[in-house]
């Protein structure tokens, strides 16, 4: 092997950086193909808010001139200020199956991280949790669900023979319609929508002011209902804004509801339709071919996910989010939806996953993994 790894980031290096990703899922009618137009956005550091705090640095590694692995560097300062450790990150992995390779790969980034004052690497995000996280380390079987992560199954060991060690799994979980829509759990959300005064309503699409009004209403509840979970950070305004513009463009009203109790917000739910069932069949990644798949085929879609549900923690006690979930499910079953995958759930998260399992008669199939590694 001639095996060489330099840092990039010319434009025409980034396209490389981006399309390479199609050698290493030639042949696994699992993967999902992303828009090469909307990885290149998510890269983009002058349009991205998230790079306005925080710092990356993209990688190729190349044999006799073929790409053979990449990786990405990132420090996020908010993580940082948040937490108060120097933990950097390592994203948007991708490696033959050679551990050589993979070595490269992490020593470059882990390098790179220590040479900015970093003790420890974490990964794999793509570039934050706030967006694609995780390595699937178990339920390979099928593709992933939109903005869900999906890898070769020997990206593990790759990874762990390389110094990594867990440092939290993740969870995501199979709801079946028919079994949880049953009569009892309609009784029990309607006790205490009741109870507590619960009122869930979709959020405003069609008025520009109403829905500048509810994306802060739920930028709020995001910040506060999920500031003490495990490496979270707060969304910034301009953050908080770009993800609400692009959702806007796929998302649907339906499924994107607040709770208020006794008129105040509460909490709120954010889902999508598994639009990669769409999407794996634009094997090019093309923008024009995946909105013609997404046009021909959102009607066959039978699967929802919720992204984020969550509730403030003064009213977790009040059931709103066990009345989130029926709605939304409820809404979904008479648009033709059979499945819903709840996801990601963090697995010392004890209340939800036993909501998800007792109650909810999910089932977990999934499981994701970041891991850590001094430096």
């Amino acid at each position: 092997m001639n095996l060489t790894i330099r840092a990039i980031e010319a434009k025409s290096d980034v396209v490389k950086f981006v399309k390479c990703q199609w050698n290493f899922y030639k042949n696994d009618p699992n993967w999902v193909p992303p828009m090469k137009m909307d990885r290149m956005n998510l890269l983009n550091k002058k349009t991205n808010p998230f790079y306005q705090h925080s710092q990356m640095q993209l990688f190729l590694a190349e044999d006799n001139g073929e790409i053979v692995g990449r990786i990405a560097a990132i420090i996020n300062d908010n993580h940082n200020k948040t937490h108060n450790d120097k933990v950097g990150f390592f994203g948007f992995f991708e490696c033959v199956n050679d551990q050589n390779v993979a070595d490269l790969l992490f020593n470059t980034a882990n390098d790179w991280l220590k040479s900015r004052g970093m003790d420890t690497s974490r990964g794999p995000v793509n570039p934050s949790l706030n967006d694609e996280t995780g390595l699937l380390i178990e339920g390979y079987n099928m593709p992933a669900v939109t903005l869900m992560t999906y890898n070769p199954e020997y990206y593990a060991e790759l990874i762990e023979n390389a110094g990594f060690a867990k440092a939290k799994d993740l969870y995501a979980y199979l709801l079946e319609m028919h079994s949880f829509l049953t009569d009892k759990m309609r009784r029990m959300q309607s006790i205490i929508r009741k109870r507590y005064h619960i009122k869930i309503r979709k959020m405003n699409f069609k008025n520009k002011a109403a829905f500048k009004k509810d994306v802060g209403i739920m930028k709020g509840l995001y910040n506060k209902a999920w500031e003490d979970n495990w490496g979270f950070v707060k969304m910034t305004d301009a953050e908080f804004e770009h993800l609400a513009k692009d959702m806007k463009m796929v998302a649907d009203p339906n499924f994107t509801l607040i709770v208020e109790i006794k008129g105040k917000p509460a909490g709120f739910v954010l889902g999508l339709p598994d639009i990669n069932q769409c999407f794996i069949k634009n094997r090019s990644g093309s923008t024009l071919g995946g909105l013609w798949h997404l046009m021909t085929k959102k009607k066959k879609i039978d699967t929802l996910r919720i992204i984020v549900l969550g509730v403030l923690p003064e009213y977790r006690s009040t059931g709103a989010d066990a009345a989130l979930y029926y709605e939304f499910f409820e809404r979904g079953s008479k648009r033709g939806i059979k499945f819903g995958e709840a996801s990601w759930i963090l697995e010392d998260n004890l209340m939800m996953n036993r909501a998800l399992t007792v109650t909810m008669n999910g089932k977990k199939y999934k499981t994701y993994r970041l891991y850590d590694k001094a430096l």
